[in-house]
């Protein structure tokens, strides 16, 4: 469709740039911050276990 305006395209550009960014951001947090989140829940569960 080149008979659209520019400025559409850009605005479908930058709305897919937009979304491989979040997926990126948020594949990088599973994988870096859900081990730390994990052994945060474990030391709060051995230390609940330990006091009782």
């Amino acid at each position: 469709m080149p008979h659209m305006a520019p400025m559409w395209w850009t605005t479908l550009f930058l709305f897919f740039i937009l979304c491989f960014f979040m997926i990126m951001i948020k594949s990088y947090f599973m994988m870096y911050y859900k081990p730390l989140l994990n052994n945060q829940i474990k030391t709060k569960t051995i230390y609940i276990n330990w006091k009782w």
